[in-house]
């Protein structure tokens, strides 16, 4: 495990492409006045020695040298240990609806992209609480075990999108189902299973799942995205807008949101419904309910005595600009002759 002390200095690396840009710019200018001085053949007669391949070589350990210079100023730490700590809070789990109709745009961005923004939120206001993440479709997937890593959750949950799910559909049951096993610790009393959908497709069955798993001391919340007009699911193709998702008639379909199933699914789960559609409601909303839950202690095992790496990146960059200093725009004797760079001209014959 590692960590960045001084993540800010990576801005300098902005400064890179710079001195590229003035190196090419020094580099048009000199051969510009170059050729106003004299023709291609006399400049090789006068300066026979002359290596554009080392001038190059110089850039790039040059640039080498200061990319790891700005590198041991930010300082990577790497972990050197693992300890066990105590902490106090409680399971959250979220169940992400990633189906086609999730692709709509009635909202913007879109219905996929605003559930993302919410949990995210919610994540970021979460104290020492465990955090897991549930993709579903046609089928449910675990995309995040339950951690306290939140920069973790979050960096997963970026990558949500309907393509990881092998079937379309809305398998909330199994959700539901891969969500009990989640909750690995027996003592915690708070348990909660944060659902964000659009609420199209939901089986019949799913509200006795939802009662099921609330007699088991898990509360459910629903959050809904969509609008009740709704709007067309977009067809992309490497990205690229193809058109719209079509019925079987040939007819554009169109998906709405369907709040009276995650109404019946929060009621079942003793929790509550939440419109999404204006990101900061259902993030107050969720965020305040977690808060004022009632905290459980837990273990759970983090890296300590992190140890500074900064001194490796401060010897290569050195030794870069060791060898930039004495690395001479001249060609060497020895590798003239063997001619490797093939910088001689060929001899006519």
């Amino acid at each position: 495990m590692y960590r960045l002390e001084e993540p800010i200095y990576f801005y300098a690396l902005a400064i890179i492409p710079v001195m590229i840009v003035i190196y090419l710019l020094v580099l048009w200018w000199k051969k510009r006045t170059q050729r106003k001085f004299s023709n291609p053949e006399l400049l090789q007669k006068i300066a026979p020695n002359s290596s554009v391949f080392k001038s190059n070589l110089k850039l790039i350990m040059f640039v080498l040298g200061i990319s790891f210079l700005i590198i041991s100023l930010v300082n990577p730490k790497m972990g050197s240990k693992l300890k066990t700590v105590k902490r106090e809070g409680v399971d959250v789990v979220f169940a992400l609806d990633v189906s086609k109709s999730m692709l709509a745009e009635d909202i913007a961005p879109n219905r996929l992209e605003k559930a993302k923004q919410i949990i995210s939120k919610i994540i970021d206001k979460l104290g020492s609480d465990r955090v897991g993440v549930i993709i579903y479709a046609g089928n449910s997937y675990p995309l995040l075990p339950i951690t306290t890593d939140h920069a973790a959750a979050n960096m997963f949950l970026q990558n949500a999108n309907p393509d990881m799910v092998s079937s379309q559909g809305t398998a909330i049951n199994e959700a539901l189902e891969l969500a009990k096993t989640y909750y690995n610790n027996d003592e915690q009393t708070n348990r909660f299973l944060i659902i964000i959908s659009d609420g199209e497709d939901h089986q019949e069955e799913t509200k006795q799942v939802a009662q099921n798993l609330s007699n088991e001391g898990v509360k459910i919340y629903t959050i809904g995205v969509g609008t009740e007009k709704g709007g067309p699911i977009p067809m992309r193709l490497n990205g690229a807008m193809i058109g719209y998702k079509k019925d079987n008639k040939g007819e554009t379909v169109i998906t709405r949101l369907n709040a009276n199933v995650l109404k019946d699914i929060s009621d079942a789960g003793d929790g509550k419904y939440v419109n999404g559609n204006i990101t900061e409601k259902p993030v107050a909303t969720i965020s305040d309910i977690i808060a004022n839950a009632q905290k459980n202690e837990f273990e759970t095992k983090q890296f300590s005595d992190y140890k500074d790496q900064f001194q490796w990146f401060l010897g290569v960059g050195l030794i870069f600009l060791i060898f930039d200093i004495f690395l001479f725009d001249k060609k060497t004797r020895w590798v003239k002759k063997i001619d490797l760079f093939n910088e001689e001209p060929l001899n006519e014959k």
